[in-house]
This record gives structure tokens, sequence and C-alpha cells, in this order.
């Protein structure tokens, strides 16, 4: 049953958290299941740094130095920019399976990074599916991102920035994983292989979300 404090009836929009360390492969499967299963991708990390460009944002500033700092930004901001995206996604519509009578499809990628940004979410804006969640090892993702670097622009993607990024992943989001764990609501996939190895593994994870598989779990 619905809990009516939220935004978002979990039982007409699907939410799949989509977690892993930085360069884990988070947005390479997410593009990947959005062409198979018509999902809309909301990337905390891209609403952020679009957020901090944007004219006249009250949260450039503060965006802008956390982002530099490999710290995390404050739950209450990247709430309201992917509630507003989604909103912004229900409203207009998308054509495809999953999106007819009032009903969605969300991959929210890189969130939530803390506990108080998942609990928040779940009891405001809808409750999540299931964690889908890459893992593989510090030194795989490190070559990864360097490797990214080359040509993303992005000004984290350099060591020392990474070295923090990695921190600030162990102590703030593996208490996250941990408990939606204990909730029977994360499924993990090695995401050292290629990116054929890991698209299969992540596609059935998506097709049980579907199907209901984890949906018999009562958080709370």
């Amino acid at each position: 049953m619905a809990d009516k404090s939220t935004t978002f009836d979990s039982c007409k929009v699907t939410v799949i958290y989509v977690l892993g360390g930085p360069g884990a492969g988070k947005g390479t499967q997410c593009a990947r299941l959005v062409e198979d299963f018509d999902f809309c991708h909301l990337s905390a990390g891209d609403l952020l740094r679009a957020e901090q460009h944007r004219p006249g944002s009250q949260f450039g500033t503060l965006i802008q130095t956390c982002i530099r700092e490999g710290t995390i930004v404050p739950m209450e901001v990247t709430i309201a920019l992917l509630e507003n995206a989604m909103k912004a996604e229900m409203r207009d519509g998308r054509p495809g399976e999953g999106w007819q009578d009032g009903r969605g499809r969300f991959l929210i990628d890189g969130f939530p990074r803390k506990m108080d940004q998942a609990l928040k979410f779940d009891e405001t804006v809808c409750m999540a599916s299931v964690v889908l969640f890459f893992s593989t090892s510090e030194e795989v993702m490190l070559k990864r991102l360097l490797e990214r670097g080359k040509t993303s622009g992005r000004e984290d993607d350099n060591v020392e920035s990474i070295k923090k990024r990695f921190r600030t992943y162990n102590a703030d989001t593996m208490p996250v994983i941990a408990h939606y764990s204990l909730l029977g609501k994360v499924a993990e996939v090695d995401s050292t292989g290629s990116v054929e190895e890991v698209h299969a593994l992540a596609s059935q994870v998506v097709r049980d979300a579907l199907a209901g598989k984890y949906s018999t779990v009562v958080v709370g």
C-alpha cells in the first residue's frame, strides 16, 4: 500500500537506486538500461553540476565547493533537484512501456550517498524498489576515472579528488548499502568485467524489480 505522504506512489512509479564507487560503471550501465527498459535516467551528480552553473542559482557556490572538496552536497538540495526532475518527466510524459496511466520508471544514479538522504527520499518522494549496487576494486575505479579525465573536462577527475571521493564513499555510502541489504533490497553486480557482461547481470536485476521481486519487503 502506498504511503500517502510521498510525492509519488511506489505502486505506480518504480525507483531503482544505482550505487557504486566513483568509476564503478554506473553511468555506462544506466545508458544501456534506459534503452532496454524505457527508464528515465537521473544522475544526481549531473543535476548538481548543471545547477552549479545555472544563472541565479542560490546553491551554485555551495555545490562547487562540495564537488571540489569531494564532500556531499546537503541532502535538501539534491532531493529537491531530483524531485523536480521527476515531476517534470511525469508531467511531460514519455513514450514506451512503463509510462502509461500515471506510471513511471526512474534510475537514480549516484544517490542516496548518505543515510539521511536515503531515509528522507523514501519517506517524502518515493520508496525505492531496489538498490542496484555495482562493486569493483578501487584500483579498477581509479584507472577508469583517470582515463575518463583525459576527455571529460570534469574538475574532480584527478588523483587527489578521486582519493577524497573514495574516502567519502566508504564512510558515507557503504552504510546506505548495508541498510538496504538488511531489508533484502540490494542486488550486487560485479562491475569488473566487460560492459556486456555487467549489462547482462544488471538487466536481470531490473527484470526482477519490474516483476515485483523486491516489493514484498516492508521498510520500517
